[in-house]
């Protein structure tokens, strides 16, 4: 299982990472991206020109799939529940964000173990470093984007102040560091 959260630049971020992994990745990938939670989005039809893997929006009981992007919907909490099947929620913003990246790492542990992967990637604020706590105490692995490449650095600098961080890569290097994990099954 593999978790993105992002926020400000996020976008271009997404496409660089999308574009290296292969069609034949054998894990979910689940993006939550900070979106206003009035308009419209065009984020999956976006994604999908950029990636050979298949990219949707999420769906509430949605069953995970390999080689599979969701994507969370505007104002929606993106989770996963222990049955292995995504979990649309509207409970409260967490840092005034919903989606919210801290919401969907956290429901990872249960589930995935050290099986998570979650990426922390540019973005204003802290969303994510909570969440990617969690991730680590239960075997999985961080990456976060290197604050000093990142379009906006608050994010990665958050889970990086958090502790909670296993790589610090370009964004160059996350999608390699993605297939190497998935391909040996584990933390690396």
């Amino acid at each position: 299982m593999v978790a993105i959260s992002t926020s400000a630049g996020g976008l271009s971020a997404l496409r660089a990472i999308l574009t290296a992994l292969p069609a034949s990745l054998a894990a979910s990938v689940l993006v939550v991206q900070h979106l206003m939670p009035d308009r419209e989005s065009h984020l999956v039809e976006i994604l999908r020109w950029h990636t050979r893997l298949d990219v949707q929006q999420a769906r509430s009981a949605q069953r995970l799939a390999e080689g599979t992007v969701y994507v969370a919907p505007p104002d929606a909490h993106l989770m996963v529940g222990i049955d292995r099947r995504l979990v649309l929620s509207h409970l409260p913003p967490v840092h005034h964000c919903r989606p919210s990246g801290d919401r969907l790492f956290e429901s990872l542990p249960a589930t995935f173990g050290p099986g998570a992967v979650a990426i922390v990637l540019t973005g204003f604020g802290r969303d994510g470093a909570s969440g990617a706590q969690c991730v680590r105490r239960s075997g999985g692995t961080v990456i976060v984007q290197d604050p000093q490449t990142a379009q906006f650095g608050d994010m990665p600098r958050a889970a990086l102040s958090a502790g909670a961080v296993d790589h610090i890569l370009s964004l160059a290097d996350i999608a390699p560091m993605v297939v190497e994990l998935v391909s040996s099954g584990g933390p690396a």
